[in-house]
């Protein structure tokens, strides 16, 4: 199998060396808008190096990674989608809800295949989640609480071209919620503050946010994010039943410290970036790509999975900016909703 990887900043290098290991991909071709940074890569792991997209389609390959700026991961959605060609591709499909429907539409209609890079899914601590709760061993789940906490910013210029906090970061736990509970998202109430560094204020964004969200069976979530938090990189999920209650992301390098007497000791080692706490998740996301491109298991997270997560993005968004509850129908998408069954 030979896949073509569009993009080799972060991301795309940590994609394309989990590719490069793999004993069904054969070989790959790379190439970025820095082509000395693809060029570095592509010696280093031994593998070819395009001077353009075009030449990724026009030399031949099996499938598509796309790890680009998100300005351009719709137009080579539907680029690969009009050749043929299976695509994994980087959250989200497009920072808009017409250019994400746009991109779906042409996957569709092209009869190809998209899956989405929500890596979370692919987590041990998520997945055994998401079994507890099918189990029954919760009993009525009535409670989520879930946070992304970034221990540094990203660049100030890069601010502005990220979608903002809920479309970029939080966007993360909209998706996993819907995966562990198997619940769809009724409406939510959402607010922000950018009482942080000016660079969030400028850009129009904000460093911190908070949303709670009801489910469509009652069950109430909150979800949390900031771009702040000076202990580590933070993401945990806890999950309350009438029978028992659960925690995902708690272990012996989560940055908390408690103040109990008897409480456990802050960690000597904490989780500093995603790539980092999530490493084994990108890889296991790769290789059930190469599996659904080979034809052995079916998609595990589609087009229409992401547009849920984006709508739910959206109706945040405007909950914050309009200071009022916001109802998901509100939120256009597509007739029928997402086809990954959730349950």
């Amino acid at each position: 199998m030979r896949i073509g990887v569009i993009g080799t900043g972060r991301i795309g290098t940590v994609h394309a060396i989990t590719l490069s290991r793999h004993y069904e991909v054969g070989s790959l071709i790379l190439t970025d808008a820095d082509t000395a940074r693809a060029q570095e890569l592509a010696h280093r792991l031994g593998e070819t190096v395009a001077p353009s997209v075009d030449e990724v389609f026009k030399w031949g390959v099996d499938a598509v990674v796309i790890t680009t700026a998100t300005s351009a991961h719709a137009e080579l959605i539907s680029r690969a989608a009009r050749s043929g060609l299976p695509v994994f591709c980087e959250k989200p499909i497009a920072l808009d809800l017409p250019g994400t429907v746009h991109a779906i539409e042409e996957v569709e209609a092209a009869g190809t295949i998209l899956q989405m890079g929500f890596q979370r899914r692919f987590d041990t601590g998520y997945t055994g989640a998401r079994e507890a709760v099918r189990s029954g061993r919760l009993g009525r789940l009535h409670t989520v609480r879930a946070l992304t906490s970034d221990q540094a910013p990203p660049p100030a210029e890069w601010l502005p071209l990220s979608g903002g906090l809920f479309r970029d970061t939080m966007i993360h736990d909209f998706d996993i919620l819907r995966w562990v509970t198997g619940r769809e998202v009724s409406h939510v109430y959402a607010v922000g503050s950018d009482a942080g560094p000016a660079m969030f204020r400028e850009a129009g964004d904000v460093d911190t946010g908070a949303a709670l969200l009801t489910l469509d069976d009652g069950t109430l979530a909150t979800v949390t994010a900031t771009r702040l938090n000076g202990a580590g990189y933070d993401v945990r999920m806890e999950l309350a039943g009438e029978l028992d209650q659960i925690v995902v992301g708690l272990d012996d390098r989560t940055p908390i410290a408690s103040t109990e007497p008897t409480g456990p000791p802050a960690a000597d080692k904490p989780w500093s970036d995603f790539l980092e706490r999530f490493g084994p998740s990108y890889e296991a996301e790769l290789r059930a790509f190469v599996e659904v491109v080979r034809g052995e298991r079916p998609n595990p997270c589609d087009g229409r999975e992401a547009l849920q997560a984006l709508r739910i993005a959206e109706a945040c968004e405007m909950s914050r900016r309009e200071r009022r509850p916001v109802y998901l129908a509100e939120i256009p998408g597509i007739p029928g909703g997402p086809r990954t069954a959730l349950r």
